[in-house]
């Protein structure tokens, strides 16, 4: 249970105050907020919020689920009413919705159906079919692209889009472009400068969001309304008496943030905009596949010609001459084919569940706002008792902001926290967040100083909007957004502070004696000790037993155990066979992993014989040749972090049907084939498969790059582990349990086998030279290892996923090892957990010696400190 919001405010009140700081352009400052009470107010709908939840939307409070859910990203789409569901599925047995463009009755019920959905759409718009057309497109990016297709943009004119404009309003630069305007970014001020007679002979558009979808920015409607008063010959009023044109600004306004917990009150406007462009999920949380693009009916006479028609749209067509005869109504003119009929007929009951759920929007707008002026005054009083703040907040000060929040946290130290663990274990914890860019690059480059300049050389990188990349050079590259809905309550915002408390309050990273040397920015020569070569040992090093020795044969599937009698190959690539086999989707580049397919922990390997053998439960053993020659491949591609792998799809049938039926998804095995080979004479991999190998089809898609020497590993060659730290955690998790933490945990075992390493060490007996036990994460000093004549790099420590907390054995998804690492184990904002290391190539060449290329659990390695 989270705590009510008393135990919050008592809490947060005995959290010292920030001292007083200069905030940076657009954020919070340090200033003490007012009592919560006063910020938030007491908006719940009378009193009905938490009956309306229980009843509306049994799906946050799921008995399944090992939390009930706090949902807060309402900005990507809100919940649905299980009376909507209701009703729909009634609905759908007891009527035949059926094609609007025929004639029998389900026709021509579904056309009546259509017609009045519309219509209550615009009343719920504030507006009428007088005044608008509301034109049902797949979605609101569908809706703008319509908008851009149909404004008359001249070869002269402009096209303005505001910097806190959603990428979909962005891509009309293209549409602009091709047809010769000029594309112009602006800020939202710069549009009175922007909009003036002198531009009087030119026919431009000006897009910007009524709310942006990034920080909750909201921006005025007026903007159509002064273009009327500067261009007074071109108004509604000249044009309905046959006298002037369309004044040469079109407006189009993206919506679909803004409507979702706000009214449009379009009748209440002067002079409306002449595109608004709007999301259906986003307000009623279903049905999804439809938007609305609500058109201005004066500016009707004065749009763009349709390029493209489908069907529906004419009255008559010639198929030999270009000849049609488009349809009167702009609604069945601009409607290409079927709409999305039987989920725009369901929009009837999404209305009245809404209705009946919160009344009307202006009620949604107040409670939104009160909740959204309760989680900033909540999130403002999070600090450090050092008197660090813990959040950054963007926007929220002067301007009117929705029920948006973009922040990042920041440890005790000022330092950013990368936004990607903290939605790691918010998802662990039941909350549902959003993290990232939002897909609004000039609000990210306002409120996170990220420059163009900064895109370019990251993209040069290889990072990727998406990737797992967050704080680059201590600046983060995106942030997390909190966003509230109709049906957010309190205490969901009780239980995000909580978390955050929880998580995150005090911490400052590792202690000075456990932070990782930043090896990556020394010279090889000084990384291992230059007395550590072979048959000696590092000057002032240390000798480590190893314990265990792990292969993943196949990327991101269970381990296997080297039996303890058994010397393992060392090669260049990393261990022999391990990451030798990746499963790969049809018509995807990027393997499958098992923290987006958890079953793959099922799939256990073993080799023997020169042969992998592959075991799941309920199915046969699946047996494959590690002999190249025999397997019959066709060249293919796959991403590995960001960099292009050489990669060869085996063409077998029984082994694809087999992974198929285990993973529940079509998928295929594939290898790259240079990975099976014995070692050459020099003791390295050929770059590409001998000409021997006639088996392997060639791919008509040359290879532009590739990973010198690795595996499909992700980072480095190998990971390496110790006892003692997996055993330090262990203990961390085992404390948090007996002092009342999760149950999630129980029964649940976290050897270090838990965090996939292919070596794990401890400390060596005293016999040995250089003995001592190991300290707790000790190896992230460590500096470089040498494995007989084998010498390695420790390039620095791995950064850990949710991964870790998939229970090997049963595929289950747990809290913990993550959750704790989470807490205890950052380095630079990162969670962490083991040491990477990389295989230095000396000028004597790679393990000349069978013996001196092998690792063998017993045996006693030297670590240079």
């Amino acid at each position: 249970m989270s705590p009510p919001s008393a135990a919050i405010h008592r809490l947060l009140s005995s959290m010292s105050t920030p001292p007083s700081h200069e905030a940076p352009t657009g954020q919070i400052p340090d200033t003490p907020p007012e009592s919560l009470t006063t910020e938030a107010g007491d908006d719940d709908y009378g009193g009905e919020l938490e009956a309306v939840r229980r009843k509306e939307y049994p799906q946050l409070f799921n008995a399944s689920s090992l939390l009930t859910t706090v949902f807060l990203d309402h900005g990507g789409s809100t919940l649905y009413a299980a009376s909507y569901v209701r009703a729909q599925a009634e609905e759908m047995l007891t009527t035949i919705p059926a094609n609007p463009h025929s004639n029998h009755p389900g026709s021509q019920w579904t056309r009546e159906k259509i017609e009045q959905v519309r219509d209550r759409l615009l009343g719920f718009f504030g507006t009428t079919s007088r005044d608008y057309a509301l034109i049902f497109t797949a979605n609101a990016t569908a809706a703008i692209r319509l908008a851009g297709e149909l404004t008359p943009i001249s070869k002269d004119g402009t096209f303005c889009y505001t910097s806190s404009a959603h990428t979909s309003v962005v891509g009309l630069r293209g549409i602009a472009a091709e047809l010769g305007a000029t594309v112009r970014p602006v800020e939202f001020g710069d549009l009175d400068g922007i909009i003036q007679p002198e531009h009087a002979n030119r026919v431009s558009l000006v897009a910007y969001p009524a709310q942006c979808n990034f920080s909750g920015e909201r921006f005025p409607w007026d903007v159509a309304d002064k273009v009327a008063r500067r261009f007074p010959a071109n108004t509604d009023a000249n044009r309905a008496k046959g006298d002037g044109a369309h004044p040469p600004w079109w407006v189009l306004v993206d919506a679909a943030a803004y409507a979702s917990s706000s009214p449009l009150s379009l009748g209440a406007l002067h002079t409306g905009p002449d595109f608004v462009a709007v999301s259906m999920y986003k307000i009623f949380g279903a049905p999804t596949g439809v938007g609305a693009l609500l058109v201005r009916r004066s500016s009707i006479p004065f749009l763009r010609s349709k390029r493209f028609f489908g069907g529906g749209t004419v009255n008559m067509i010639s198929y030999d001459l270009m000849l049609q005869e488009f349809r009167a109504e702009i609604e069945a003119r601009l409607e290409d084919g079927t709409v999305n009929f039987q989920a725009i007929v369901s929009l009837h009951h999404a209305l009245d569940a809404h209705a009946r759920n919160f009344g009307s929007m202006t009620r949604v707008k107040l409670h939104t706002s009160s909740i959204t002026r309760y989680a900033v005054s909540s999130l403002k009083r999070l600090c450090h008792d050092n008197g660090r703040p813990l959040c950054t907040i963007y926007g929220h000060c002067g301007a009117e902001f929705g029920p948006i929040v973009a922040l990042n946290l920041r440890d005790a130290n000022g330092g950013y926290i990368g936004y990607i663990e903290v939605e790691r274990l918010a998802v662990m914890s039941g909350i549902a967040m959003r993290t990232g860019r939002f897909c609004n690059p000039g609000a990210a480059r306002r409120w996170l100083d990220l420059t163009t300049p900064d895109l370019i050389r990251y993209a040069s990188l290889g990072y990727t909007c998406g990737d797992d990349n967050d704080v680059i050079a201590g600046k983060p590259v995106g942030a997390i957004r909190i966003s509230f809905g109709a049906m957010t309550s309190r205490e969901d915002v009780d239980r995000l502070v909580a978390f955050l408390i929880r998580h995150f309050h005090n911490y400052a990273g590792l202690q000075e004696s456990t932070k990782p040397n930043t090896v990556k920015s020394a010279p090889v020569e000084t990384r291992i000790d230059k007395c550590a070569g072979p048959g000696r040992s590092p000057s002032t090093g240390l000798q480590v037993t190893v314990n265990q020795v792990v292969i993943y044969p196949v990327k991101s599937c269970h381990g296997w155990s080297v039996p303890c009698d058994t010397p393992w190959e060392i090669t260049p690539s990393g261990l022999r066979y391990d990451r030798s086999f990746v499963i790969m989707r049809e018509n995807y580049s990027i393997p499958m992993q098992q923290k987006r397919y958890p079953r793959m922990a099922l799939i256990r390997p073993r080799l023997a014989d020169k042969q992998l053998i592959l075991n799941a439960p309920d199915h046969e053993s699946l047996v494959i040749s590690l002999d190249p020659a025999l397997l019959c491949l066709e060249a293919t591609q796959s991403m590995v972090c960001g960099s292009r792998m050489q990669t060869y799809r085996v063409l077998s049938s029984e082994i694809s049907a087999w992974l198929t039926s285990v993973l529940g998804v079509e998928c295929y095995l594939a290898c790259d084939p240079r990975l099976l080979l014995p070692l050459a004479t020099d003791g390295h991999l050929p770059l590409s498969p001998p000409s021997s190998l006639t088996n392997i089809r060639p791919t008509p898609v040359p290879h532009t790059a590739k990973r010198s020497e690795m595996s499909f590993a992700n980072e480095s060659q190998i990971l390496l582990v110790t006892l003692e730290s997996a055993q330090r955690v262990s203990d961390w998790i085992s404390e948090e349990q007996d002092a009342g933490g999760s149950a999630a945990v129980v029964g649940a075992s976290f050897g270090p086998l838990q965090y996939r390493p292919n070596v794990v060490v401890k400390s060596a007996s005293p016999g040995a030279r250089h003995a001592r036990e190991i300290l707790p994460f000790e190896e992230l000093k460590w500096t470089g290892v040498a494995i007989g004549n084998s010498h390695f790099q420790v390039s620095g420590p791995c950064r850990r996923c949710q991964m870790i907390a998939i229970d090997q054995d049963s595929a289950r998804s747990l809290k913990e090892p993550y959750s704790t690492l989470a807490r205890r184990m950052r380095v630079d904002g990162k969670v962490v957990f083991g040491v990477y290391l990389d295989i230095i190539n000396e000028a004597t060449g790679f393990a000349q010696k069978a013996s001196a290329s092998k690792i063998q659990p017993g045996m006693v390695i030297d670590v240079s400190l």
